[in-house]
């Protein structure tokens, strides 16, 4: 489940709570357009903004819908004592993976975050993906933790940041995380503006915010990249190119997926979390031209 298209689905939110319907029909079409996995509660999953009993509920809820596809769920939070129940919630809900961030609220040293690994790996059978955002998390991975962390039982893949946009650098910089790592653990790029360069370095996965809510197109480059088709790759990852300067201008890809719900007519165009807050009018329409002018559906 560590290779391919890791479809990550927005969580909607609306004032009465969580929005079960909308967040279904999200799933269903990624199931629909089989992808390799589900990795749900990620960022765009706004898993740091919910509850306990909530994330336990949508994970549950994405097993159901997943169609023996596998799911991955999030069980970042600021304790390790906190991370531990949602790890047990998460096994009860039946899903087959763990996504786990460095998250704190104190500034967080590299062992402490190695200790943090160890323990969950301790705790648990489930296999883990390293999940380095030091966007949301303010802590990047040095390449010798990434080493250390993936020698611990049940790590299987790292999901790295963004890429040198030069496909030569980007190669050189996948090469140089991946001779540090034993053979089980696989690489996935994120920050999907940089999903063509990092798939035609050598990444074997794509954990995709794209994916999450337009599942067919994302499949389509993940499927080129299968082949070792790198023409097609980029092709199809540049024609994208107005959907990932939304993601910049908006300041990341929630607010603009959030939106882009709203306009496919999934959930209300008001369903991120506070104090997060929707797209202006204006800024929705933008999207859905971007929408329109790229046939995305």
């Amino acid at each position: 489940m560590f290779s391919g298209l890791s479809a990550f689905p927005l969580t909607p939110i609306t004032a009465s709570g969580f929005d079960e319907k909308g967040f279904s029909k999200i799933v269903q079409r990624i199931v629909a357009a089989e992808a390799d996995s589900i990795g749900v509660l990620g960022s765009t999953g706004s898993y740091a903004y919910l509850t306990r009993e909530q994330r336990k509920h949508i994970a549950t809820l994405a097993v159901k819908h997943a169609n023996n596809i596998p799911v991955m769920v999030c069980v970042g939070a600021v304790g390790t004592e906190q991370v531990l129940h949602l790890i047990d919630d998460a096994q009860m809900a039946g899903v087959s993976a763990l996504l786990l961030p460095a998250l704190s609220y104190q500034q967080l040293r590299e062992d402490e975050v190695f200790a943090l690994f160890d323990t969950v790996t301790r705790h648990t059978s489930l296999p883990v993906c390293v999940y380095d955002n030091p966007g949301t998390t303010h802590f990047a991975f040095s390449d010798a933790l990434y080493a250390r962390i993936a020698e611990l039982p049940g790590v299987s893949s790292i999901k790295i940041p963004g890429l040198p946009e030069e496909p030569e650098k980007a190669a050189a910089r996948v090469a140089q995380i991946r001779e540090r790592l034993p053979a089980k653990t696989t690489l996935g790029i994120s920050g999907d503006a940089f999903a063509g360069v990092g798939l035609n370095a050598g990444c074997e996965a794509w954990y995709s915010v794209c994916g999450g809510l337009f599942p067919r197109v994302a499949k389509e480059i993940t499927e080129a990249a299968a082949r070792g088709d790198r023409q097609q790759v980029t092709q199809l990852t540049e024609r994208l190119a107005p959907l990932w300067q939304l993601f910049r201008k908006h300041g990341g890809s929630i607010r603009v997926i959030a939106a882009a719900a709203g306009v496919l007519g999934l959930t209300s165009g008001d369903c991120l979390p506070r104090p997060l807050l929707p797209l202006s009018a204006e800024h929705t329409a933008e999207i859905a031209a971007v929408i329109n002018a790229l046939g995305l559906e």
